[in-house]
């Protein structure tokens, strides 16, 4: 079997231009070096059964032997607030936050410390590992040390502080329940001796949800605490639980308060890696990891479910010891793009064999888009960045546990899902949840992920390749644009094409995204869809770090997590997440089907419906046997409709006048409907009983000249390559993209 793994990287950025420059960061634990070559990615699936793995190599100073190191990962995240003088004042401190904590006696975590392993030396205010509040003074070779009386409870909020006292020789730790009901009474204190004299150590980071491994303003960080905290406070003096409590309590401590030392409000710049200080220190810090911003408050009452309606209420930092954003390896290889490299789908190939060993082939994905206003085809393709990420290093199939029930079948285990287990510090994806169990509501490129690349599993990225690779087939000359410069660019990045395909599962956009989509068609733009569960989830982009994107997932639509109340609109955007259907815009407004089940046991025909014999399309089925079944073949479960799929539904937008030409009706019990589908729970819900399980093919104009066909499956792009490219489904989509980069007009519509 390939080895898959060992050899591991990211190129950034993700996406180029020609004339731009891209670098990839590689890692080995096993190799010390392996041979590289640039390629661009005709067909990334290797299954025998279909085109296998195509490359054309264009030829780089790249292709030859590169030299290998180990470069580890470090997750975890945690604001880091740069040494300053306020945090070096001599005597008395206080410390003080309200935390929610999420997985309590999973080892020693830490609340804030200034604080260096190297040498013990410094503060730390934490939980040890059975869950009970810790505050530690270090120096000189000594700890000094005192435990609160009971742990934390999982879950809740509570108060928490602790404070030196020099003139007493006293440390103490006291917390309390925001929810002292029975059971819930986390009332306690505990004292211990300390120095009556302390120095605090300089050039050490003040450090937010863990503790600094050595000096420096960017040290490494442990101890990374898992949960929420909200208003973390610092005092010069020593100070009871009642007056730092009421400290806490103030949204707005006054910045004149002599011995505060720091208030950080959480609830600001939301969107940016930024924490603001309030005192008059001005101790402003960054975030490491990208730890989730939004969240619910101490305070928070449920009077919104908005932050951006009370920010006030969301001054809470969800952090996670799992958390990764960016994997900081340094770059080995450089290349600036060619000015006449076509844009497509790019990877460095890296190959390598040690002795008996099974051969090493990994591969490192990125997209060379089309220089914006300048296309070179009149066809556009789109590359789904947004879901490829959504996706990333998914864990899906392994810590679900009803995926066997759902697939029907045992889950075969490929290298990347095993070596995925082990090494979870790659960072999961947004399917997936956090240590914690909280949802992965952010995902980033600035790391490796193994679903993104040649090789790697099939749905989404492989999937999107075979359209890629009948493209080729056919002579048909395109262009690769990508969710994230339609986002940032808008409608213009569409405009000058023909005709643009979107693959077999756009399922993540942004409002900029739908917009742009809808402007380009209403232009006269023409769309052809050819996947399922497209235009579905809500999501932003971050207003300043290329390629992260969040969802949250609220109490709608298809998912496997479920935010915490109140914590449904995007930390980077303030838009509300979920489904574009809850916001007015399902995706039948847009290209007439939207999805409406999945169908994992196997994939099926589609039977032609009157419409498609209507004289006004038959330049669509030209050359097709209306009287036989459509697609009953395909790669992914044996037909073209098939894993998600999707239908017309008027009453949802689909236009009046779309011709509704094909379905697959007949999913049998594997069809299963989705959430949002269900009025009712019943016997009936299933695709062998209800007919609105079903995969349909739409076509409708648009105005000036538009027009949109969809297929309303994501199985249909690996069912064009069977019998040699020669097949009613090529067929059918080679007849569409002939038209729709033909300019005349489609008569016999009234718009």
């Amino acid at each position: 079997m390939t080895d898959t793994t060992a050899v591991l990287g990211y190129a950034w950025p993700l996406v180029v231009s020609p004339g731009e420059e891209v670098a990839f960061h590689l890692s080995s634990v096993t190799l010390e070096g392996a041979e590289a070559t640039l390629l661009r990615v005709r067909c990334a699936d290797p299954d025998p059964d279909g085109p296998g793995l195509r490359f054309h190599q264009p030829g780089t100073p790249l292709d030859g032997p590169v030299a290998l190191r180990h470069q580890p990962l470090r997750p975890g995240s945690c604001a880091l607030v740069p040494d300053a003088p306020a945090l070096n004042r001599p005597g008395a401190l206080s410390v003080a936050a309200f935390i929610h904590p999420t997985a309590p006696g999973t080892g020693p975590q830490t609340l804030l410390s200034r604080w260096r392993d190297d040498t013990a030396e410094g503060w730390r205010l934490g939980l040890d590992a059975e869950a009970r509040l810790e505050f530690t003074l270090g120096a000189g070779g000594r700890l000094w040390r005192v435990t609160a009386p009971r742990p934390v409870l999982e879950r809740e909020w509570i108060f928490v502080g602790a404070c030196y006292d020099p003139a007493q020789g006293r440390i103490t730790v006291f917390q309390s329940s925001l929810d002292a009901q029975a059971g819930r009474d986390m009332g306690g204190m505990a004292s211990a001796e300390a120095p009556r004299e302390i120095a605090w150590p300089a050039d050490i980071a003040l450090v937010i949800a863990a503790h600094a491994l050595e000096a420096g303003a960017t040290p490494r960080t442990a101890g990374h605490f898992d949960g929420k905290i909200d208003r973390p406070r610092l005092l010069s003096a020593a100070r009871d639980e009642a007056a730092l409590r009421a400290l806490a309590e103030s949204l707005t401590p006054s910045p004149a308060e002599p011995d505060l030392v720091g208030a950080w409000d959480f609830s600001r710049e939301m969107s940016t890696d930024i924490i603001r200080d309030l005192s008059a220190n001005r101790l402003d810090g960054r975030l490491r990891q990208m730890p989730m911003r939004a969240a619910t408050g101490a305070n928070w009452d449920g009077r919104t479910v908005q932050w951006t309606e009370a920010p006030e209420l969301y001054g809470a930092i969800h952090f996670h010891s799992d958390d990764m954003h960016d994997a900081g390896w340094s770059p080995d290889l450089r290349l600036t793009i060619p000015e006449d490299w076509r844009s497509g789908f790019y990877a460095l190939r890296l190959r390598a064999r040690q002795g008996g060993e099974d051969p090493v082939e990994s591969f490192v994905a990125f997209f060379v888009r089309a220089p914006l206003g300048r296309p070179r085809a009149k066809l556009a393709f789109v590359a789904s960045t947004a879901t490829f990420l959504a996706y990333a290093n998914s864990a899906l199939r392994l810590d679900q546990v009803h995926a066997e029930a759902m697939l029907e079948g045992l889950i075969a285990l490929s290298r990347d899902d095993v070596y995925l287990q082990e090494h979870r510090e790659l960072g999961l994806s947004t399917y997936d949840t956090h240590s914690d169990g909280s949802g992965w509501c952010y995902s980033t490129a600035k790391r490796p992920i193994l679903n993104m690349r040649p090789r790697g599993a099939t749905f989404n990225y492989g999937n999107d390749t075979h359209i890629l690779d009948w493209l080729e087939q056919i002579g048909q000359d395109y262009d690769i644009v990508t969710d994230d410069d339609i986002h940032r660019h808008g409608a213009q990045t569409l405009a000058r094409y023909r005709c643009v395909i979107t693959g077999s599962h756009p399922e993540y956009f942004s409002r900029s995204m739908i917009e742009a989509f809808d402007a380009y068609q209403r232009g006269g733009g023409r769309h052809i869809y050819l996947g399922g569960n497209g235009f579905y989830w809500r999501i932003g982009w971050h207003p300043t770090e290329p390629h992260a994107m969040e969802i949250r997932r609220g109490m709608i639509g298809l998912r496997t997590w479920e935010g915490e109340p109140g914590e449904n609109a995007l930390s980077f955007t303030g838009e509300p997440s979920g489904l574009w259907r809850a916001s007015g815009r399902p995706p039948q407004r847009l290209v007439g089907v939207g999805f409406d089940a999945q169908v994992f046991t196997r994939s099926y025909p589609y039977e032609w419906r009157a419409p498609a014999r209507d004289p006004r399309i038959a330049w669509a089925v030209e050359g097709i046997d209306l009287d036989a079944p459509l697609g009953d073949f395909g790669l992914r479960g044996g037909g073209a409709a098939g894993l998600e799929v999707d239908r017309v539904e008027p009453t949802l937008g689909s236009p009046p006048h779309l011709l509704w030409l094909a379905t697959a009706d007949r999913l049998d019990y594997g069809g299963v409907p989705t959430l949002e589908e269900l009025r009712t729970l019943h016997r009936g819900t299933m695709g062998d009983q209800n007919a609105q399980v079903r995969a349909d093919i739409a076509f409708f104009p648009t105005a000036r000249g538009g027009a949109v066909f969809s297929t309303g499956s994501i199985a249909w792009a690996c069912a064009l390559s069977h019998n040699g490219y020669e097949n009613s489904v090529s067929r059918l989509t080679g007849n569409v993209l002939r038209r729709f980069l033909d300019p005349a007009p489609f008569e016999g519509f009234d718009l």
